[in-house]
């Protein structure tokens, strides 16, 4: 494996916060208005920062090779959506735990080995947490599951294989279940 250097960054002077707006707590996610300045023109500006907690994404794989998927209503877009388990990490909690909990929680599987696979910040440009992805393997059925009050949740098994047919016909639209397959299939490429 060759190991190419990663190309110099332009420096760039940090962007000073003047004010930090009136903070609006929605329970999930926390949204304020800050008011900064530009280093480069020294202008003021407006800017919407949405402090959430830490989220785990989970590709469940059953022994027989089979993907344990939710399909769920989101509001964002008013449908349903075919997703991997997934939620928020608790304050302290360690992602490895909650990809756990969450799998377990969601769809009544757990598993008998999780893989870290990687981590992305979902929207830097106004939110600073991350979505850590897990591969659970060997996933069994232990329970039927324990969702969270105001979650309506449907499991789903599909066969592995399909997973480029989901993503490229539409069924999967998430945004970050798309880059938990690429995580996955980045992490097995390079094992070989």
């Amino acid at each position: 494996m060759s190991s190419a250097s990663e190309p110099k960054a332009p420096s760039l002077k940090p962007w000073l916060r003047l004010r930090r707006g009136l903070e609006h707590d929605f329970g999930v996610v926390k949204v304020r208005e800050d008011r900064v300045v530009d280093p480069r023109t020294q202008q003021e500006h407006p800017r919407v920062r949405m402090e959430c907690a830490d989220w785990v994404n989970v590709i469940a794989v059953t022994k027989q090779d089979e993907l344990v998927m939710v399909r769920q209503f989101r509001f964002g877009i008013d449908a349903p959506t075919l997703e991997v388990p997934g939620g928020c990490i608790d304050e302290g909690e360690d992602p490895a735990v909650a990809a756990a909990r969450e799998l377990e929680e969601e769809t009544g599987y757990r598993a008998g080995r999780l893989e870290a696979l990687g981590a992305v910040h979902p929207n830097p440009a106004f939110q600073p947490n991350r979505c850590h992805t897990f591969l659970a393997l060997d996933c069994e059925r232990v329970s039927d599951g324990h969702p969270d009050d105001g979650e309506d949740i449907a499991v789903e098994l599909h066969p592995r294989a399909d997973v480029p047919r989901l993503i490229l016909e539409g069924h999967i639209t998430h945004s970050l279940v798309v880059v938990a397959f690429f995580l996955e299939r980045l992490r097995a490429e390079g094992r070989r």
